[in-house]
């Protein structure tokens, strides 16, 4: 009877009955075991080469990519993992390759193979590469296939790196690029350091400084070293509160003392800190914070602590040895605008205030004012310096602290504690008052002209204009030292206002209109209007007062 399934030799298929006749030869015993060769158990049994695979391949990558990791046509084998932990991994792991093509993509495999020391043996150990990323590295070399992912991208840029290979190099960076966050940015700006990668070490620094507060409250900000924590702090770009920085730092330590087997005391916190302390800009910060933080961390000596508060309190400052320099997290260059040219003479005053209103035509920060001083010597001074948005009386900023003149006519740099964004077309004032002895100021030729009607080069007569589009009816509203407020009854779109304005001030100065220009601040408030006709400054001032006075 036939059978009705497959069986074993020698054995009755289940469910049939086994055939009549003589019984099957008893089946050949198993092979036995191989012994060790001297490649190691790991080392992969030789194939049979397969006949024609050539013809299955249409194109070199698909034949190179073939023989990637395979012991076909191989020469050399690289013995990867015989270092700490390899036993724990299931020894060291063999892995074929064919010097020809490793030759090909990396000069230092050509060096290896080809130089004047090129080595013979067919087997090469390298201990301080991993099986994964040195995968990673062949597969690149063989069939140009990127294979990487955040738990080997750090080794295989090790790897590129160690055997010169720059594309894979750009590969890792590009996408460890792709995935820095503000929670890994120190980690992988200590990688980049180590790695002299300077593009990610940049792009690291820069996340750093728009999420500072994101960064430093991360798992691997108190893993870095202290180079690196140095580093960041000399930056002038940090966006965060000197009392958090502090406080920040205050956490490294205690890591840092455990990771050298130190008591975590206030003496060893500070001798982990080392400079990184001195990098701390106490001064930046409130007395209110100075007092609830860094007075009371014991990391400070009495000295330092009672210096800084003298520096917070009390007139003239005794000098301290932190910086002041605020940290700005803004990009670009830093500008100087000078309301002045050239020095003249001098004027004196004593506790009122020194105003400046101005208007921008982009975006800005300002971070400080440039102060005149005293001429009669040195001299220590006290002030407030406040940035107000004129028409809502609403103070953006403000600082009370001192500075030092020399005695010289230059300026003395006075610094708000954090930047003070500035819009287009909006009207702010800039105000400074100072306290102290002998206050002189110099003043210098202005540059344009003082009071709101003034006289140019060319001899033609101009008004400052504060224009407040979209009221009601036309109103010369109010005169001041630096401009004239006029109310326009037109909208301020496509050049109606402007229109309007120079209209209305035709027919106030009793002028054709032709004669009354936009000059300058055709998208402002803060316009400039030059009168074409005969006349003088005197007259125009008069007549806009005989206006005003009919509100």
């Amino acid at each position: 009877m036939a059978s009705l399934g497959s069986a074993a030799a020698g054995e009755p298929a289940a469910g049939a009955e086994a055939e009549l006749g003589p019984p099957a030869p008893p089946p050949p015993p198993p092979p036995p075991a191989p012994s060790p060769s001297a490649l190691g158990p790991l080392l992969p049994l030789q194939r049979e080469p397969l006949y024609n695979w050539q013809a299955t391949k249409a194109s070199l990558k698909e034949r190179f990519a073939f023989l990637f990791n395979s012991e076909l046509l191989s020469d050399v084998r690289f013995v990867l993992g015989k270092g700490r932990g390899a036993a724990a991994a299931g020894g060291p792991q063999r892995i074929p390759a064919h010097r020809f093509v490793l030759a090909a993509g990396s000069a230092v495999f050509d060096a290896m193979f080809n130089g004047g020391m090129a080595t013979t043996s067919a087997e090469i150990e390298l201990p301080d590469v991993e099986p994964a990323a040195f995968l990673a590295l062949l597969r690149f070399l063989y069939s140009d296939e990127v294979q990487i992912g955040p738990e080997t991208v750090m080794t295989t840029l090790y790897t590129a790196k160690k055997y010169a290979v720059p594309a894979l190099e750009a590969h890792c960076v590009d996408f460890l690029t792709k995935h820095l966050r503000a929670d890994n940015a120190f980690m992988l700006l200590t990688q980049a350091r180590l790695f002299d990668e300077p593009q990610l070490a940049s792009l690291c620094l820069d996340t750093i400084d728009k999420s500072t507060m994101d960064a430093i409250s991360a798992e691997g900000f108190t893993d870095i070293d202290i180079d690196t924590l140095c580093a960041v702090l000399e930056r002038d770009t940090l966006s965060i509160r000197e009392s958090r920085l502090f406080g920040a730092i205050v956490r490294w330590a205690e890591a840092e003392c455990q990771r050298q087997q130190l008591p975590v005391t206030f003496g060893n916190k500070q001798k982990v800190l080392g400079k990184a302390l001195s990098l701390i800009r106490f001064p930046l910060m409130t007395i209110e914070e100075f007092a609830a933080g860094p007075a009371q961390s014991g990391i400070l000596s009495d000295r330092e602590v009672v210096n800084l508060f003298l520096h917070f309190t009390v007139n003239p400052k005794p000098r301290v040895e932190y910086i002041d320099r605020p940290r700005c997290c803004l990009r670009g260059k830093e500008c100087c605008i000078n309301r002045f040219q050239q020095v003249e003479s001098r004027w004196g005053y004593s506790g009122t205030s020194d105003r400046i209103r101005f208007t921008v035509n982009r975006r800005i920060s300002v971070v400080g004012f440039g102060l005149y001083g005293s001429i009669h010597g040195p001299t220590d001074y006290q002030v407030n310096i406040q940035i107000i948005e004129y028409e809502k009386k609403q103070t953006l900023g403000q600082n009370d602290t001192g500075f030092s003149c020399d005695g010289t006519a230059n300026t003395f740099r006075v610094m708000f504690k954090e930047p003070i964004e500035i819009l287009p077309n909006v009207c702010y004032t800039a105000c400074a008052t100072l306290k102290g002895k002998n206050q002189t100021k110099e003043p210098e030729t202005p540059l344009p002209p003082t009071g709101p009607v003034a006289t140019d080069p060319k001899g033609c007569v101009t008004i400052a204009i504060h224009a407040k589009p979209g009221s009601k009816q036309n109103a010369v509203t109010d005169l001041t030292t630096e401009a004239v407020g006029v109310a326009i009854a037109a909208p301020p779109s496509e050049g109606e206002a402007n229109a309007e304005l120079c209209r209305y001030l035709s027919k106030v100065l009793e002028l054709r209109k032709s004669d009354v220009v936009l000059d300058k601040g055709g998208k402002s408030r803060e316009k400039v209007v030059k009168l074409l006709a005969s006349t003088t400054p005197e007259e125009v001032l008069e007549k806009l007062k005989k206006e005003a006075e009919k509100k």
